[in-house]
């Protein structure tokens, strides 16, 4: 793998919009540090409707300066993990982020205490629609001032173990290598395991899945540990805001439904025998005599597809043409202004995300490979880059930022266009084969796999809830269960499938994965039902930030969760896709 510096300079991400040079940085950092009392003149004076405002208006300007400081630090340790400067200097504005937090934590609680007409009064007529909402919305959840500042004075040491697992993911473990059926050793990390694993070589695959879970059973301990204190402290930080638990707390602030989350565990456990038919109908394809776990990723044999990073962009620029010429016109923006930072080096993140500050461009890192999972990752994260610029261009900073809910829907809605698109060319029944088996197999990642988390989630929060024993091996043993369940009987397991949970960083973001499901389910939908007759409705959802409530937005999209119909709409598709598949193989 490359170092940094050896990756030319056009496939890395341009920050210089976000500041110049380090001692660039550094001066609004220390600018930055000398503003943290600054708040204090309005403190005890939030009381009437002038003063309120000007509050907010300062505490905006700081607000989009912080998080320009936030982004560019955590994008720069994102290039090197292993950098200890670029790891400094996020430490460094972490803490400065959470002394904000806590010397402005007076701010809602102040304002809270003004009578409900004048409450209501500014979130209708003001430019801070969003805060006051919350505010009305989040009353009873509102702690005294000095209870709200011990809350964000202990943010910084309780939030540590999404940290602490990182560090050790990206940086620390390291992977024994994997051998293939003629004794040959391949390297085995995290770019490279997904690879493996969709090697036609069984053996190899095999051997990849087991190495690399094996491996993180060997810190079993400490990773259950480290993610039972994550539970705590977030049951901690939910009880103490008087929610009953970690899951309701989720959906208020999220503005999502309880009733959605219900809908969608119950149609993946009343639809799961549509998985199980893609298992079986893989199995035939593959001329497989048994289906084990590490048998699912492996891709189709009569087709290799390897695109360069240019031919990925113009296929998604033709795959997204539904959605207008400007859509065109802002990937080419995308690439020509170096919004991403493509291919993979030594100590880079190994994942793939969107991010950005309001008032800069978005920027997304993947580590492209050129195979095809890499041609639907760039699409995928250029789906969130899209939403994030459009919803920053049309709305000022209070309603701006759309909720986790809503993200997911644009990066598949890109996903799903593409696989349109590639549907539409292809030229042989081995290439259309090929696309069913993967979308089948996103289908099975996203709405299978994600659900399985979220019982998963569910399981350890309530366990600890309740007060009940929670430890390594009951998290190990209820995974493997889970796996049990969603695979079948007809699909073999391996025992180091039960340390798979603990390699998994969105755990550390609670009742997250869910999003993913109810993203695919609706971007579906959209796909089908929507963007073929009526695109504007789905552009004006990309638009729209967060001016509504996301079950709201994705309703004026065209698409309402409180039906079983989107639900079911999606499992249909997936099971005609199986069944056209299975009449290509006979």
């Amino acid at each position: 793998m490359k170092k940094r510096s050896e990756i030319e300079e056009k496939y890395k991400w341009d920050l210089s919009g976000y500041f110049k040079n380090e001692d660039e940085f550094q001066k609004e950092f220390e600018n930055l540090k000398s503003k943290l009392n600054s708040y204090d003149i309005f403190r005890g004076k939030l009381n009437n409707e002038k003063t309120i405002l000007e509050c907010l208006k300062f505490d905006e300007q700081i607000s989009k300066r912080l998080e320009i400081l936030c982004s560019y630090a955590n994008l720069r340790a994102c290039e090197d993990t292993g950098n200890s400067e670029s790891q400094e200097r996020l430490n460094q504005v972490t803490s400065l982020a959470t002394a904000f937090s806590a010397n402005t934590s007076f701010i809602a609680v102040e304002i809270k205490k003004n009578p409900d007409k004048l409450l209501k009064k500014l979130e209708k007529e003001s430019e801070y629609k969003n805060f006051f909402k919350d505010i009305l919305r989040n009353k009873k959840h509102i702690l005294s001032e000095k209870e709200e500042k011990l809350l964000s004075l202990s943010g910084e040491f309780a939030g540590g173990f999404s940290s602490n697992f990182d560090f050790f993911d990206n940086a620390d473990l390291k992977f024994p290598k994997a051998q293939d059926s003629k004794g040959k050793f391949h390297e085995l990390n995290h770019s490279s395991y997904m690879k493996l694993l969709q090697s036609h070589d069984r053996i190899l695959r095999k051997n990849a899945f087991i190495t690399f879970n094996a491996e993180y059973g060997k810190f079993n301990n400490f990773l259950a540990s480290n993610y039972i204190s994550n539970i705590k402290a977030e049951v901690f930080y939910a009880r103490a805001s008087k929610y009953k638990n970690c899951l309701e707390k989720s959906i208020f602030l999220e503005e999502a439904s309880q009733k959605v989350y219900d809908t969608l565990i119950k149609s993946v456990n009343d639809n799961i025998a549509v998985f199980y038919e893609y298992f079986d109908v893989k199995k035939k394809s593959q001329g497989l005599r048994e289906f084990a776990l590490y048998d699912q990723y492996v891709k189709e044999k009569q087709i290799e597809k390897k695109y360069t990073f240019e031919q990925a962009i113009q296929i998604i620029k033709e795959a997204t043409r539904p959605l207008g010429k400007f859509y065109g016109e802002l990937l080419d923006r995308a690439v020509k202004e170096r919004w991403i930072d493509v291919f993979p080096n030594v100590n880079k993140d190994s994942g793939a995300f969107s991010s950005g500050a309001y008032g800069k461009n978005p920027v997304l890192l993947i580590n492209f490979m050129g195979d095809t999972n890499s041609l639907f990752t760039l699409a995928h994260e250029l789906g969130h880059s899209m939403h994030t610029y459009l919803s920053d261009e049309n709305n000022n900073f209070d309603q701006s930022s759309y909720t986790i809910f809503v993200a997911e829907v644009a990066s598949i809605v890109n996903e799903m266009l593409l696989l349109k698109y590639l549907l539409g060319n292809a030229t042989s029944v081995e290439e259309k084969i090929y696309y069913y088996d993967y979308f089948l197999s996103e289908f099975k990642s996203t709405v299978f796999r994600q659900t399985m988390f979220s019982e998963f989630e569910q399981f350890a929060h309530e366990t600890f809830e309740n007060d009940k024993p929670i430890s390594a091996n009951i998290l190990n043993e209820y995974y493997y269960g889970l796996n049990k369940k969603y695979f079948g009987e007809k699909v073999k397991l391996v025992d180091e499938i039960k340390y798979e949970w603990s390699r998994i960083p969105h755990f550390y973001n609670s009742y997250y994965v869910y999003k993913y499901a109810i993203g695919m389910i609706s971007a579906l939908y959209l796909t089908e039902n929507i963007i073929p007759t009526n695109p504007d409705k789905y552009i004006n959802f990309l638009k729209s930030g967060s001016r509504k409530g996301p079950i709201e937005l994705l309703f004026d999209a065209g698409v309402d969760l409180e039906k079983q119909d989107v639900f079911n709409r999606a499992f249909e598709t997936a099971h005609e896709m199986i069944e056209t598949w299975k009449k290509l193989i006979k």
